[in-house]
């Protein structure tokens, strides 16, 4: 069973959203799901579903630092995946905040990037295997 069980999204323009967030989404083996007017899901089996939602009046983007969403990290199985996704998310469209790096600072073992779509939501890509058994 999943921890989370959906997560909802706003964004700003629908099909915008889904041109940004089906690559990515199928890169990480999330199937489309339902949709109507206002709205666009992705699930992945039992896991937790992904849903856009679409904003009805003019708000802006969404700033990051403010109260509110920060990021979410999706854990990919090596360092070449995390490649591979950024990749995946820089070709439909997302900014690289952070391309693929180390981040010793969390653990000697730790590799991200950080890409931010038009709407200013963030995801990260992270690879952070268990430390080797001594």
């Amino acid at each position: 069973m999943a921890l989370l069980d959906h997560l909802g999204i706003t964004v700003d323009d629908l099909e915008r959203g889904r041109a940004q967030f089906h690559p990515v989404l199928t890169a990480l083996g999330y199937e489309s799901g339902g949709e109507d007017d206002h709205s666009i899901s992705w699930s992945k089996g039992d896991e937790t579903e992904i849903i856009l939602y679409m904003w009805d009046e003019e708000s802006g983007p969404h700033r990051h630092g403010r109260v509110g969403w920060q990021h979410i990290a999706f854990a990919a199985s090596s360092r070449e995946e995390v490649d591979r996704l950024h990749a995946v998310a820089l070709d439909a469209g997302w900014t690289a905040v952070r391309d693929p790096k180390e981040y010793p600072r969390y653990t000697d073992r730790y590799y991200a990037s950080f890409v931010e779509d038009d709407d200013g939501i963030r995801i990260e890509f992270m690879h952070n295997p268990p430390r080797a058994a001594g």
